[in-house]
């Protein structure tokens, strides 16, 4: 298949340091070259991948001061419509920023809706475009859209080897992302602090939480128990979370949670809420505990090593690899695509 894959220009492909879409759509793009798929890539210049690369901007818009990224990415979906005929299907992962693309498209485009739908502002768009093809990454998070065109759920994926299996981790509690009021640092904090047990934060502070970090979160890192060590690259997080003895997530509701299969893929369990997307990637006492509140993760922490390591490593083989991802994605694609060449048969017969 002839396959065009669109992500935002904020951040490159793969990203440097954070950026859990365009690590998903790495990971997508270079299964589906090694299946022996034509990829093209739309993307920011200093992405690095397997398949063509078409640069919309020399550099991830993150990197780049004072400019108009409206502009920019506008001006990147004129380039995909004038050239979406040399492809068999489009996969947007732009979420709603494609959608217009995909109403008028001639040839089929399927959207993976990467983030939460939770803000009330995205109801109207949602609505406006009730029959644009979607991909949801769990099954929560279609909740507020349930009568949207969602054609799958595909979870995220990532390589089996990436990461090596820790069988014998070191004594800390781990956390691993933003450092931002929806991921609430602080409660991970308050456990490590109540239990005795070392934290080790490796975390970006985008800018737009610089003043939440430095009034609520510089002060706890007084205590020797909590380490701030920042954001780290994909070479240091298997080291980093393969040795915790349990990672932490208090995160507010989301609509996947990268971290935590990629905790599971070096065989460290998850504590993290009963809510969201998190039941279905976390099996209770098994690969690690789903809590209703602050006390209950606590007490998850203090049986943690009831959990076996080589189960969590079964669970994240079983059900979080990018074979797996990619291979529901190419079954997804050939069916929009039959589904397509049906209804331009339908519609010149009449």
């Amino acid at each position: 298949m002839k396959i065009a894959q669109l992500v935002h220009l904020s951040v490159s492909v793969p990203p440097e340091k954070y950026g859990g879409t365009e690590r998903v759509v790495f990971h997508l793009v270079e299964e589906l070259v090694r299946l022996g798929h034509d990829v093209t890539l739309f993307a920011s210049g200093d992405s690095t991948t397997s398949a063509k690369l078409l640069p919309m901007c020399d550099r991830a818009l993150a990197h780049t001061l004072f400019i108009n990224r409206d502009a920019i990415m506008t001006q990147m979906l004129e380039q995909v419509w004038n050239l979406s005929h040399q492809f068999d299907i489009i996969h947007s992962h732009l979420d709603f920023v494609g959608f217009p693309l995909a109403r008028r498209s001639e040839v089929p485009v399927i959207t993976t809706v990467h983030g939460h739908l939770g803000a009330p502002e995205l109801a109207k768009v949602y609505r406006e475009f009730w029959e644009i093809p979607l991909v949801s990454v769990s099954y929560a998070q279609r909740t507020l859209f349930a009568d949207n065109n969602w054609k799958a759920n595909v979870y995220h994926g990532i390589p089996v080897d990436l990461y090596r299996f820790h069988s014998r981790p070191q004594g800390y509690l781990a956390v691993m992302g933003r450092m931002s009021p929806e991921k609430s640092p602080e409660v991970a904090i308050r456990i490590a602090q109540q239990l005795g047990m070392p934290l080790r934060m490796a975390a970006k502070v985008d800018p737009v939480d610089h003043e939440y970090f430095e009034t609520e979160i510089v002060p706890l890192l007084a205590d020797p128990l909590i380490q701030f060590i920042g954001e780290i690259s994909d070479r240091e997080k298997g080291e980093f979370l393969g040795n915790a003895r349990a990672v932490l997530c208090p995160h507010r509701p989301e609509s996947f949670g990268l971290v935590l299969i990629e905790a599971l893929a070096c065989g460290t369990p998850v504590v993290t809420y009963r809510h969201g997307s998190y039941p279905e990637l976390i099996d209770h006492e098994t690969t690690g505990f789903l809590c209703r509140d602050e006390d209950e993760m606590a007490q998850a922490v203090r049986r943690i090593d009831e959990i076996d390591r080589h189960q969590c490593r079964r669970a994240f083989e079983e059900r979080f690899t990018a074979e797996r991802m990619v291979k529901e994605y190419v079954q997804l694609y050939e069916h929009m695509i039959r589904e397509s060449s049906v209804n331009e048969s339908f519609s010149s017969d009449e």
